[in-house]
């Protein structure tokens, strides 16, 4: 395309006519152009309205604009992160009408209960606050130890600088794999190719070239514009930022991202809990308040029992517990080399039941190394390594281990030089260069065998024999490529119908053996309850062979051309009953993972390519490696920094672990606390006075709480982190309903203990409930933290510790000097004697009926909780949706902006 006239009335060439690049800002220029049409402006008229030259901006200059447009993120980077996790530990409604009915009692007069009710409420916000805020710098740790980094040119050298530092004006280098890190305007390009499905949907890359391009032209078709959230699929470019962060495209749209990003697992088994709590908090509160009226009792104490009766219920902690436990649970992976990129995965992590997994690096040793190079009758030829080393080390496209292998074993002739060449796509599956040298010009094209010998003229004979020779390579476990070669005398510029009617040359053979420990891994994972699937891009046979040597079972394997033949349901039927696919391309992995997650499996994916980037963002858990491409790496909730399925095994288990602990915070603690208001409710009924304080019960739910803080570091037993862990809400609300009830009924037993045998006034009664109380709910917290006898399962030595020290400090309360201000007294040896005395009664019982429960829970576990039934027909409802019945689809467009690096 021919470039555009320049009009020097445009903001790019007035920005461009100033002094420099502050003046220009200063002049508002800068704010004039970011709006402009770069695309339809001259590379140099851009250029120059940046302030940017050839040699790239000074590190100072870079720092300035850093300071005025801030960090290149989507979301604003945030201001004061402590105050804001402060001021949400006291955001909650129950928390604020409790505040403000003990406002209202202050002015009424009753300054000693608003005062040690609103100490207690702080006390407990600091208390969350701390463990909230600890967690959280945590995560920042660990997240610096993956960042994804830009290739930038600055005072005239090629620096490797964090995405978040990228600013306008940088000049920016880029090579297959990586990341575009704003919205750009190409300067030049060489065989450039670029996946933007992330803004357009676009299934193939598009080529990118720096004509400019007319104002009006749609965003797709801007081929001299690059944009935040693509990547390079194949070449190189240099490009300069035109704007960062918000400004970009892409956060414009990423609004509308976030109001269409699926929510995780972790999420929604978190707001149905919420749900679920919520209702049986509104009716009890209900329920109390009203009783209490009915029975005359003065209306704001009755208020603030009901209100304190509904924190109580709460579990308050739950933020903070379910922070800490997840930053725990990454910082116990980081130390296994297993970095967590998203909290909310490890959940999922926990939960994966199926894994999907390349073969090259993962079930092999991934250190490709070339076996032969044989022509079309198996005889070693130095002329098709020769053909074959001109191929890998002229092609300006991403380097990869098939190359490396190549060009150890040879270099190219010095002789030659590249002149053009058809880039690498995972639709072609191969690559040609056009090369010039003492035989004249020649295209030289090497790649996958059936794609390169469908472009070759042979007869049938001869076309048998190569197969034949093929078939008997693949079988023995060897990758297998073809290279081929067509003389183009005089001509300067290939495209892909210069691949046609080409003479096969030979065979490259390229050896790849299984790791030692493969099969033993996959044994290990099967049994943690979790499925491997191998999807590769290399042939039936090899796949087949590799499948065979680590154990997988290759019977009933899908290529890619047989997937294509299948619809979604076909596929979701045949998906769950395949161990091994192969020949597929980027689309068809994708497809793979809609069908598993859809017939509902929770998935996790592992790759490290440029054709995996589509697949780790459809996954529930995208796992990738350190050593992956940036677009990959940053695709993934999970970063290994080892490539070995061992440590990704020990990984799963950690995720377990953290999943079991927030768990068992939640059951204990709300089956406690729903005991404890249902005993409120029964003994409202029948006593003259309140049975508590509201200062009590904000007390004991706060000296209740500190042991769970500890939670997050408990030990758990091994049982529990052999299988996949999923929320079932049923579970949680049999749990609270009868542990609960439980509770209760010796709260009843306590009750009547007090009033029948020690005739216990108001001051006793609740001196000696808030004792028992208290004492009981830290020693069921022991008990039901296990599905294993209590005696038989060693807790955390903090939460040993912290429960202990609570016991003895509730235990001193009545007892000290401020017992009067908290409206407690004493109590007579017999009472504290018969509290403990009903507390062994209660671990004794609570144990048996454990005992029971997971005995009925493990009789019926065979039945899917009611939630995977309606997930798997969501997800099938989403695909059908999605691609309206159709066989193939790309699909990642949205979810890989959604999940760019730059959230």
């Amino acid at each position: 395309m021919s470039p555009q006239p320049r009009d020097l009335d445009t903001p790019w060439a007035r920005a461009a006519e100033a002094d420099d690049w502050a003046q220009a800002a200063e002049a508002d220029y800068w704010a004039q152009a970011a709006e402009a049409d770069y695309w339809a402006q001259p590379a140099d008229v851009v250029l120059g309205a940046l302030g940017a030259t050839e040699t790239g901006l000074s590190a100072e200059e870079a720092a300035r604009r850093l300071e005025t447009a801030g960090p290149n993120r989507l979301a604003p980077p945030r201001r004061g992160g402590w105050a804001v996790i402060l001021l949400r530990q006291f955001a909650d409604p129950v928390i604020v009408i409790l505040v403000f009915a003990s406002i209202v009692s202050l002015l009424l007069q009753d300054v000693t209960d608003a005062a040690i009710i609103l100490t207690i409420v702080c006390l407990s916000g600091l208390l969350s606050f701390w463990q909230e805020r600890r967690a959280s710098l945590e995560m920042q740790r660990l997240m610096a130890l993956v960042q994804v980094h830009a290739d930038l040119r600055r005072d005239g050298a090629d620096v490797e600088v964090a995405v978040a530092e990228v600013v306008p004006g940088d000049l920016v280098v880029l090579n297959a794999g990586d990341l575009v890190p704003g919205d750009c305007r190409l300067v030049s390009a060489d065989a450039l190719q670029v996946d933007q499905a992330a803004l357009t949907g676009e299934t193939f890359p598009q080529h990118k070239r720096p004509d400019q391009v007319p104002a009006d032209t749609a965003l797709a078709d801007r081929v001299d514009a690059l944009f935040l959230g693509s990547h390079v699929v194949s070449g190189r470019g240099l490009a300069v930022v035109v704007a960062t962060g918000a400004s970009t495209e892409l956060g414009r749209l990423s609004g509308r991202l976030e109001e269409t990003a699926p929510s995780t697992g972790f999420e929604r088994g978190i707001r149905r809990f919420g749900l679920l709590l919520a209702r049986v908090t509104f009716v009890l509160a209900l329920v109390i308040l009203g009783l209490n009226v009915t029975l005359d009792r003065p209306f704001a104490e009755s208020l603030l029992f009901s209100l304190s009766l509904a924190v109580g219920l709460t579990p308050q902690m739950l933020p903070a517990i379910v922070a800490v436990s997840l930053a725990l649970g990454a910082r116990r992976m980081a130390a296994r080399r297993v970095i967590v990129r998203r909290l909310d995965a490890i959940e999922d992590f926990g939960a994966m039941d199926v894994l999907c997994t390349d073969k090259t690096g993962t079930l092999t040793e991934g250190t490709v190394r070339l076996h032969a190079a044989v022509d079309a009758t198996g005889a070693a030829s130095e002329s098709v390594l020769a053909r074959a080393a001109l191929n890998a080390g002229l092609q300006s496209g991403f380097s990869n281990p098939i190359d490396v292998a190549l060009l150890d074993a040879r270099a190219p002739d010095p002789a030659y030089a590249a002149v053009d060449e058809v880039p690498y796509d995972f639709t072609r599956k191969r690559l040609s260069v056009l090369v010039d040298g003492p035989e004249g010009r020649v295209l030289i094209c090497k790649g996958a065998y059936d794609s390169v010998v469908g472009v070759c003229t042979m007869t049938p004979t001869r076309l048998s024999e190569l197969d034949a020779r093929f078939g008997e390579l693949s079988d023995a476990g060897y990758r297998v490529l073809a290279i081929a070669e067509h003389a183009l005398p005089g001509v300067g510029a290939v495209t892909v119908e210069d691949e046609r009617e080409l003479d096969f040359v030979g065979f490259l053979v390229f050896a790849d053996p299984p790791k030692p420990d493969a099969a033993r891994v996959l044994g290990e994972l099967a049994a943690a309850g979790i499925g491997v699937r191998m999807i590769t891009g290399d042939n039936q046979r090899v796949a087949t062979h590799v499948a065979a040597e680590v154990g997988l079972d290759p019977t009933g394997l899908l290529t890619g051309t047989a997937i294509d033949a299948l619809d979604d349901e076909q596929l979701v039927s045949r998906a769950g009953r395949t161990g091994v696919f192969a020949e597929v391309d980027p689309a068809q992995k994708e497809r793979i993972i809609r069908a598993l997650r859809a017939g509902g499996a929770t998935v996790g994916y592992l790759g490290d390519g440029i054709n995996d980037a589509g697949a780790l963002h459809l996954a529930d858990v995208g796992i990738s490696v350190d050593t992956a491409v940036d677009v990959a790496k940053s695709a993934a909730a999970i970063v290994l920094m080892d490539k070995d399925l061992a440590v990704l095994e020990h990984g799963v288990r950690l995720g377990r672990q953290t999943f079991v602990n927030t768990l068992k915070y939640i059951t204990t603690t709300v089956s406690a606390n729903f005991g404890n208001v249902m005993s409120m409710v029964a003994a409202s009924a029948f006593l003259p006075f309140l049975p508590l304080l509201p200062r009590q019960i904000l007390l004991l739910n706060f000296l209740s709480d500190i042991p769970s803080t500890t939670i997050a570091a408990d030990n758990v037993d091994p049982e529990q982190r052999q299988h996949p862990q999923q929320w079932d809400i049923r579970f949680i609300r049999d749990f609270m309903l009868l542990f609960g009830l439980l509770s209760t009924a010796f709260d009843l037993l306590t009750f009547a203990v007090l009033l029948q045998v020690f005739d216990a006034g108001s001051t006793v009664f609740r001196s000696a409930w808030f004792v028992g109380s208290t004492l009981t709910e830290l020693a069921v917290l022991l008990v039901l933290r296990t599905r294993r006898p209590a005696f038989r399962s060693r807790p955390g030595t903090g939460l040993l510790i912290a429960s202990l020290a609570i016991a003895a400090v509730t235990i001193a309360i009545p007892y000290s000097p401020g017992a009067e201000l908290l409206g407690l007294r004493a109590l007579p040896a017999a009472v504290l004697g018969s509290l403990l005395l009903i507390t062994l009664a209660y671990v004794v019982a609570a144990e048996a009926v454990k005992r029971s429960f997971y005995r009925a829970a493990a009789h019926h576990g065979d039945r899917p909780p009611p939630e995977a039934a309606r997930l798997r027909h969501r997800r099938l409802r989403q695909a059908a949706r999605e691609h309206g019945g159709g066989r193939r689809g790309r699909g990642s467009g949205w979810s890989a902006g959604r999940r760019s690096l730059l959230d």
